[in-house]
C-alpha cells in the first residue's frame, strides 16, 4: 500500500498516518509526489531523505518519489490501497473526490482507505510549519526532531 502527498514538509501528523498504516499493512510505501499546483522550497529528493529519517523505526516502510500520476505509480508498483489521512470534512471532499479519479485512472485495480488523523494531530499541516517556519518560531510540536533543524533552517525566510 502506498501513503501519497507533498510532505512539504513532513509533520508528526504525516509520521502518525504511516506508524499506523505500519500495523495495518505488511509493507507501506510513502511517496513523494509532485503537485503542479503548489511551489516547493526544498527538493522532492530532500523530502524523501526528511521521511526516510522520521520513519527509520518502522522496518516496513520505505519511501519513494514520483513526478508522475499517482494512479499509475500505483499500479506499477503492484500495490492494491492507497491511504490518505484526513483531518477534516474539507479533507474528506478532496479525497473522496480523488479516490473516484484514482480508482477509474487505475481501470479498478487501487482502491482507496481514508484514514481519519488522531485527535492531537487535526490542526496540523505542512502550511502551518511553513509559515511559523518562515518567522522562526517554534515548530518543535509540529515536525519529527530528528529533522527539526533542518527544516527550520529550510522555511526560514531570509
Amino acid at each position: 500500500m502506498i501513503c501519497p502527498g507533498s510532505f512539504n514538509p513532513v509533520t508528526r501528523g504525516h509520521v502518525n498516518v504511516f506508524e499506523r498504516c505500519s500495523r495495518l499493512f505488511d509493507e507501506v510505501v510513502v511517496v513523494v509526489m509532485h503537485n503542479a499546483a503548489k511551489t516547493y522550497h526544498v527538493s522532492a529528493q530532500q523530502r524523501v531523505d526528511w521521511i526516510e529519517r522520521s520513519v527509520a523505526h518502522l522496518p516496513n516502510v520505505r519511501v519513494d518519489a514520483c513526478g508522475g500520476l499517482l494512479a499509475e505509480y500505483a499500479v506499477q508498483c503492484g500495490a492494491k490501497f492507497i491511504v490518505k489521512g484526513v483531518r477534516d470534512a474539507a479533507d474528506m471532499v478532496v479525497e473522496t473526490q480523488m479516490y473516484y479519479a484514482n480508482r477509474e485512472a487505475s481501470q479498478g485495480q487501487v482502491d482507496t482507505l481514508l484514514l481519519p488523523t488522531q485527535e492531537e494531530f487535526v490542526y496540523l499541516s505542512s502550511s502551518i510549519v511553513r509559515d511559523v517556519a518562515s518567522y522562526g518560531g517554534d515548530i518543535s510540536a509540529f515536525v519529527p526532531p530528528v529533522i527539526l533543524e533542518q527544516v527550520a533552517k529550510a522555511y526560514r525566510k531570509g
